[in-house]
């Protein structure tokens, strides 16, 4: 017996993944000191640093996989045969289909975001003597990533061990025995993840400010301008549609008009398996330890008659996360009533049945038709559109959602290891 077996992998795996890992230097302690300066001196102290990082992430994909299997071990004639025994005995069709699209991915680790310490001194100075300090820290970070997928997969599969003819024959048995018709066909799409961690280290600085001691009519000013603006922004779209046609055909066998003999038909089973998976669609953001609220002290105390002591601070703290998620199934080819093609499209017609034994002339027994078993599992899964702020862990050791992204997190967080 022949066997016609095919086998048929596609792996559109990895593509787009960009992962990167920032890490902004730690904002060095600050020391400010004004002290022991003469009467009547004039001392000023400015001191700004500014910090600014940007990470723009950006990820397109479009992926069309069409695969067509054509299998036929059937479509068999032997007719008009005479003398001896007529016989069509075809092999087993199999085919097997495996889809895997896994595309883009965002990781991105910023691991400072808030100020370390700082501290302003303003001390011993003489009398009538000027004494400013300004610090003005600004750290500036900024997130951008951005997935953007479409993918498309077209299977079509149509395996024959059926359609044979044995017409028309004289003499001896006429047989069409059919082998087994086994398809499978897996569609796995796992699309768009974004992971960012801002500051997961970093638990903030200290400041202090001290004004004491200055000499009378001393006129002393401390600002301090401490401010930490955090933005992340994470954006998914995926477009998906999956259209899986299968027919098997093991019946729609003809054995007619023979003379002679016995006439038999058996075929064999029909079975179809199809999976698909839709995960799309992950926002991961773990920002908890970018408020940067520190711990201070303002001390004024021990000055001169008349002097004259100001401190302003201004300490200032933004948080923005935008999280947003676009999932679509569906295609514009084969419209339905509602305008919108489905999904997922699976269309599996199996048949065993479908035989004739008409009009035969026989010398014993009966005409028989045996078919086999027509089996059809269809599991369709679709997931999409997770976001959550806090608490990633990048190891994968503490992550656990609502949902399986198997596909693309595995393929993230391992090469991260």
């Amino acid at each position: 017996m022949n066997k016609f077996i095919t086998k048929i992998g596609v792996a559109a795996s990895s593509a787009a993944i960009v992962l990167s890992s920032l890490v902004v230097p730690a904002l060095a302690d600050v020391d400010i000191e004004l002290s022991g300066n003469g009467a009547n001196s004039n001392n000023t102290v400015n001191y700004t640093q500014n910090n600014t990082t940007n990470v723009t992430q950006n990820n397109t994909a479009n992926i069309s996989n069409d695969i067509d299997v054509d299998a036929d071990t059937g479509k068999n004639d032997a007719n008009n045969n005479t003398g001896g025994d007529v016989t069509i005995d075809t092999g087993d069709a199999s085919s097997n289909v495996t889809v895997n699209n896994s595309v883009n991915s965002n990781q991105a680790d910023v691991d400072q975001c808030c100020p370390g310490d700082v501290n302003v001194t303003i001390s011993g100075n003489g009398a009538y003597s000027d004494n400013d300090a300004t610090v003005d820290l600004d750290n500036n970070v900024t997130v951008d990533q951005y997935n953007r997928a479409k993918i498309k997969n077209d299977v079509d599969v149509d395996l024959d061990t059926g359609k044979n003819d044995a017409n028309n024959n004289t003499g001896g048995d006429v047989e069409i025995d059919t082998g087994d018709a086994d398809s499978d066909v897996t569609i796995d799409n796992a699309a768009n993840a974004n992971v960012a961690v801002v500051g997961g280290n970093n638990d903030g600085g200290e400041f202090s400010v001290t004004i004491a001691g200055n000499g009378a009519n001393s006129n002393n000013n401390v600002l301090l301008d401490l401010s930490s603006d955090v933005d992340v922004d994470q954006y998914n779209y995926a477009k998906i549609s999956n259209d899986v046609d299968v027919d098997l055909d093991t019946g729609k066998n003809d054995a007619n008009n023979n003379t002679g003999g016995d006439v038999t038909i058996d075929t064999g089973d029909a079975d179809s398996d199809v999976d698909i998976s839709n995960e799309a669609n992950l926002n991961w953001a773990d920002v908890d330890a970018c408020g940067c609220v520190l711990d201070g002290s303002i001390k004024v105390s021990g000055n001169g008659a008349y002097s004259d002591n100001d401190v302003t601070l201004d300490l200032s703290a933004n948080l923005d996360v935008d999280q947003d998620n676009e999932f679509k199934c569906g295609g514009r080819h084969g419209h339905h009533e509602n305008g919108k093609k489905d999904c997922n499209d699976v269309d599996v017609d199996l048949d065993t049945g479908k035989n004739d034994a008409n009009d035969n002339t026989h010398f014993d027994g009966d005409p028989e038709i045996t078919t086999g078993d027509a089996n059809s599992d269809v599991d369709v899964s679709n997931e999409a559109n997770v976001n959550k702020v806090g608490n990633v862990d990048l190891d994968g050791s503490d992550i656990s959602i609502e949902i399986d992204l198997d596909g693309l997190l595995a393929l993230l967080l391992g090469l991260l290891d």
